[in-house]
Order: structure tokens, then sequence, then C-alpha cells
């Protein structure tokens, strides 16, 4: 992955948070503060304005940069949290092309960052419920051999399937675990998101 498909997956970002911008704040209204959609598109919306005439060095740079303006820019607690995540990747790629193992081991490290700080495991039904498993089907893929491509597609695929089955968990973190038994039957917005984020990756990367 180079500098310009680095940029054009965010701006890809942007758009699908444009575009499914009222689905994520539904879904935020049954369990959370209803402000998911929003606070997404306006975040991204921000990182897009901040990109424009950023002349990055590497691939790092342009996730670094989009990380720090969403800690600014986004309320809640996805803001810091996706923040942390593209921040926390970007420090680990320093070159102007990132292989399917360099940005397997970066993504690692976002996450490593989201679950410091968020201190949400698999099955707390949060963003990570879908990270989780999208991280480990980059990394695998990345281990037998694949490009970043197809890892993108398998991690996009194992996202797709986490956020879906958020759907009969009991949040444990977040605004949601206020509910208890009550946030059981809803899918997540952060699980969502974040597949929305892999899938705009595989797009990106298609051949």
């Amino acid at each position: 992955m180079d500098i310009h498909q680095t940029r054009t997956w965010v701006r890809s970002i942007a758009a699908a948070m444009d575009q499914h911008k009222d689905h994520l704040t539904q879904l935020d209204s049954a369990i959370g503060d209803a402000d998911h959609g929003v606070n997404m598109q306006r975040g991204f919306t921000a990182v897009v304005a901040a990109l424009d005439g950023y002349e990055p060095a590497g691939v790092g740079d342009v996730l670094v940069k989009t990380g720090t303006t969403l800690i600014s820019k986004v309320g809640g607690a996805a803001g810091p949290l996706y923040g942390t995540f593209f921040r926390a990747t970007g420090k680990q790629l320093t070159g102007p092309v990132a292989d399917a193992e360099q940005l397997a081991a970066a993504f690692d490290a976002g996450l490593a960052g989201v679950q410091k700080l968020g201190a949400a495991v698999p099955g707390d039904k949060t963003m990570v419920d879908a990270l989780a498993p999208a991280l480990e089907a980059f990394g695998a893929a990345a281990r037998a051999g694949e490009d970043e491509a197809t890892a993108a597609e398998k991690a996009a695929a194992a996202a797709e399937t986490g956020a879906k089955d958020t759907i009969p968990l009991q949040a444990r973190k977040g605004r949601a675990s206020y509910l208890g038994s009550r946030s059981i039957g809803h899918q997540d917005p952060g699980a969502t998101s974040a597949a929305l984020i892999f899938r705009t990756l595989a797009e990106v990367l298609k051949p």
C-alpha cells in the first residue's frame, strides 16, 4: 500500500461514513447516545480537510494525521478510540509503501492501543468485536504470503461477521453496558463502523 492508496482509503472511509451515517446513528440510538453516525461522519470529514494539501513522507504519516485529527474533532468514545487506532498503526509504518506483513504488524499495534485505552476484549460488544477478528484474518493471510488486497478482503469479511455477532451479546463496556440485558438483540455501532473501515480498505486495494 502506498501513500496515494492510503489517502484514497481515508477518503473512502469518509464517504462510507457519510453514506451510512443514518444507519450508524439508528444502531446507536438503540444502545448508546444516538451520535455515533454523526460523530464518525464529522470526524472523517475533518480528516479529509486536514489531509488536503498535506505532504506526507510515508504511509504512516497519513494514518498518524488521521488519528490525531479524529482525537481532536470527534466527540464521545469514538474519537479517542479510532484516533488511537490510526495513530498507533501509523507510528509503525515509516516508509513510502507498506506490504501485507508490515500492515499486519502495524494494525496489531493499533488494536493494542485501542484495547489499552478502552479495556475491551472480544465479547464485550464493542468495536473490538470487529477489529480483533479482522486483524487476525489479515495477519494470517499476510503470514501465508498473501498480498495486502487478499488480506484486506479476508479482514473485511471477518469484521462484518464480527459486527453481526455482536447482536446476541450483552454489552460489558461503554454506554451500552448501562442497559444490561436490554443491550442484547442490537448490533454494536462501533463494531459496524469498524467493519465499514475494513470494507473500504478491501475496495481500495482491490486489483
